[in-house]
C-alpha cells in the first residue's frame, strides 16, 4: 500500500478550535470481517491490534465522569472486541447514548449469535455501512457477496424494530462514495435508497452521506491510479467556511485501540495525536473540561469534511 500521508502535510487548512466535548469515539480495533477499498483505517481480516480489557476500563471511567453524552464505537468491526458487549452494557447503565458502526455482514457471523438481538435490548443506535443500493456498486467495493449479507443483516434488524417508526430503535445507513467524487445531496439520494429498498423490504430512519478521505486505503488507491492531486484539489475548491462551524472535531474526541487520544478518527490514521500543553494526551489523562477553546490538530485531509455539503461521522453539515 503507498503512503500518501506525506502528501497532506504542511497543508492550507484553515486554524480551527474545539468547542464543548460531548462525543467520546472508541476504535476497539483494526480486525474486520470485511477488506473494502475505500477503509480509511485499512481494517481486514488479518488485523490483529485490539483494545485489551484495562482499556476498555479507562472508557468507562471517562464515561463515569458525567460529561460525555454519546458512545460512538467503531473498528474494523467494533463487535468483534471480545470486551464490546461489556462496553455497551456500561455505557447504557451510566445513561450515555451508545452508536454502533455496523457493517452488516457482521450479524450473520456464527461467532455474532444474538448481536442484533443485544444491541436491541441495549437501545444502541446502529449506523450501517451501505455504500449503494446496487448489488454490483457494494460487491465491487466491498467485496462479493456482501451487498446480500448486508441485506439479510438489515431485514434482521428490521424484524426487531429498528428503523420502525415508533420502534425508538434507530437505524441509519452510510453512503460512500465508490471513486473520486463528492456524495450527491443526501436528502434527494436518501429519497433514492428508500423507494430501492423498500424493493428488497427494508427500511431506515435517515441516510448520512460520508465523503472519502485521502488517507490510507482509499488514498493508496488514488495514488495508484494517479488520481491523489486531483481528487484532493476537488476536496479543495469545494470547501465551505460554513461547514467549519459543524466539523465533528469540534466536539469528538477519537481513542485508538491503545488508548490515546485524537482529534478525529481520520488524524488518529494519520498519527496526528491531540497533544495537550506539549504531551501526547492518553484517556486515563482525559479532562474533558480542559480540552474546551484547544487548537486541533490539522491537514489538508480536513478539506473532506467541509467539502461541498459537508461530511462528517453524523452525515452531511448543510
Amino acid at each position: 500500500m503507498l503512503n500518501t500521508a506525506a502528501r497532506l502535510f504542511p497543508g492550507t487548512f484553515p486554524a480551527i478550535s474545539r468547542g464543548v466535548l460531548r462525543t467520546l469515539q472508541v476504535n476497539l480495533g483494526y480486525r474486520c470481517n470485511q477488506q473494502c477499498q475505500h477503509c480509511h483505517v485499512n481494517a481486514g481480516p488479518n488485523r490483529r491490534e485490539s483494545m485489551q480489557a484495562d482499556t476498555v476500563d479507562a472508557v468507562i471511567e471517562v464515561l463515569r465522569g458525567g460529561h460525555i453524552r454519546t458512545l460512538d464505537l467503531t473498528g474494523g468491526a467494533p463487535e468483534m472486541n471480545p470486551h464490546f458487549r461489556r462496553l455497551v452494557t456500561a455505557a447504557r447503565e451510566l445513561g450515555v447514548a451508545v452508536i454502533d458502526r455496523c457493517n452488516l455482514t457482521i450479524l450473520e457471523v456464527p461467532e455474532q449469535a444474538g448481536l442484533a438481538e443485544f444491541l436491541a435490548a441495549q437501545g444502541v443506535e446502529v449506523v450501517a455501512s451501505l455504500p449503494c443500493y446496487l448489488r454490483e456498486n457494494v460487491d465491487g467495493q466491498r467485496g462479493k457477496g456482501v451487498f446480500e449479507g448486508s441485506l439479510a443483516g438489515l431485514r434482521r434488524l428490521n424484524a426487531l424494530g429498528y428503523g420502525r417508526p415508533g420502534s425508538g430503535l434507530v437505524l441509519n445507513l452510510v453512503y460512500n462514495p465508490t471513486g473520486p467524487f463528492l456524495p450527491p445531496p443526501q436528502a434527494a439520494l436518501e429519497s433514492d435508497y428508500r423507494i430501492r429498498l423498500a424493493e428488497h423490504g427494508v427500511t431506515f430512519n435517515q441516510l448520512l452521506t460520508i465523503t472519502n478521505m485521502p488517507i490510507q486505503r482509499f488514498g493508496s488507491m488514488l495514488a495508484s491510479r494517479g488520481e491523489f492531486d486531483s481528487y484532493l484539489t476537488l476536496l479543495k475548491q469545494a470547501h465551505q467556511d460554513s461547514n467549519l462551524d459543524s466539523v465533528m472535531c469540534r466536539s469528538l474526541v477519537s481513542v485508538d485501540w491503545q488508548g490515546w487520544v485524537y482529534d478525529c478518527d481520520f488524524n488518529q490514521m494519520l498519527d496526528m495525536p491531540l497533544r495537550w500543553r506539549g504531551r501526547r494526551l492518553h484517556l486515563r489523562d482525559l479532562d474533558p473540561e480542559l480540552l474546551c477553546g484547544a487548537g486541533i490538530a490539522v491537514a489538508d485531509h480536513c478539506y473532506g469534511c467541509t467539502a461541498g455539503q459537508g461530511s462528517s461521522c453524523g452525515g452531511a453539515l448543510a
